[in-house]
């Protein structure tokens, strides 16, 4: 939807004076727009957009700041101009290059902040896709400490209050993967020291509501006690993946009573995993020595040796 620029340009005397200090600035102090910011502090609108067009981000390091501050003040000159349409792809290139910014109380107006807000929900469920694939991507390089930052940034960004809920099924599966790519790139504790232990605290009590997973502290995990795969024919061997994922919920008995599948071998094989995982069986996980609902990410590694 286009911004109308009528809407927007009444509040852009006190949008400037805010972007004279806030915008342009990035983490380092170099200021990249600062002949811009001094025409558009002028009123020199056309000429601002002239020295705009001219810059070009600087290294790969600071090629992302550089960016979003170009387009900042590319959007502000665009508004005071009444080119609302353009402005808008302006906003929409500071959202693509940085999707977590929004400008605060003393960087714009609030009709601009909303400006900002409207395109932000028109692009971030596609951005959080796309961030998602990003980060999958890692994962499978088994580049893990990578892979667990990405899923952290798509989690943020689902998490975001302009996403308005969309993509609750896709939040489900980048925590599974946060899990196993934290898993992948924690190293083992160092050994603690022998000291005199102090007296015990209380012993913490388990919530029978919560699922627990690795990442809990003082989890015990579940310990398998029957976990047969089905039979994968030469057939559907030939068309399978290397390796699935699938996701249990293991309950104080030890009973999986939920299954998912994060990541398809092949559908037939998909459909027999799914009930063959009813019947497995587990050591509960504990909590405290106390038996407790645990979510268990289980990777599948086909081997086509035979």
């Amino acid at each position: 939807m286009a911004i109308p620029a009528r809407r927007l340009i009444a509040p852009f005397l006190l949008a400037a004076s805010f972007a004279h200090t806030a915008f342009g600035q990035v983490p380092d102090g170099r200021d990249v727009v600062g002949a811009a910011r001094d025409l558009y502090a002028s009123a020199r609108y056309d000429e601002a957009l002239a020295v705009l067009n001219d810059l070009r981000p600087g290294d790969a390091a600071s090629a992302v700041s550089d960016r979003k501050s170009i387009e900042q003040y590319r959007s502000l000159c665009l508004l005071a101009l009444g080119r609302g349409t353009e402005a808008e792809s302006a906003i929409a290139a500071v959202v693509t290059a940085d999707p977590g910014y929004l400008p605060g109380d003393a960087e714009a107006s609030p009709r601009v902040r909303t400006a900002f807000s409207e395109v932000r929900r028109r692009l971030l469920p596609d951005i959080a896709t796309a961030r998602y694939a990003e980060a999958k991507a890692s994962y499978d390089r088994k580049d893990h400490a990578v892979a667990a930052q990405q899923f952290r940034q798509v989690i943020a960004l689902l998490d975001d209050p302009d996403m308005g809920g969309k993509h609750a099924d896709l939040r489900t599966v980048a925590a599974g993967f946060l899990d196993l790519a934290v898993a992948a790139s924690t190293p083992p504790p160092a050994p603690k020291p022998q000291v005199t232990a102090p007296a015990p605290p209380p012993v913490p009590q388990p919530d029978p509501n919560r699922i627990y997973t690795m990442l809990d502290k003082e989890i015990t995990s579940p310990v398998v006690m029957r976990q047969t795969l089905p039979h994968l024919t030469p057939s559907m061997k030939a068309q399978a993946k290397d390796r699935g994922i699938i996701e249990v919920v293991i309950d104080e008995q030890g009973r999986v009573t939920f299954a998912a599948v994060r990541a398809s071998v092949h559908p037939v094989f998909d459909t027999e995993l799914l009930s063959a995982a009813r019947d497995w069986r587990y050591q509960p996980a504990t909590f405290a020595g106390k038996p407790v609902k645990y979510r268990k990410m289980i990777q599948i590694n086909i081997s086509r040796d035979q």
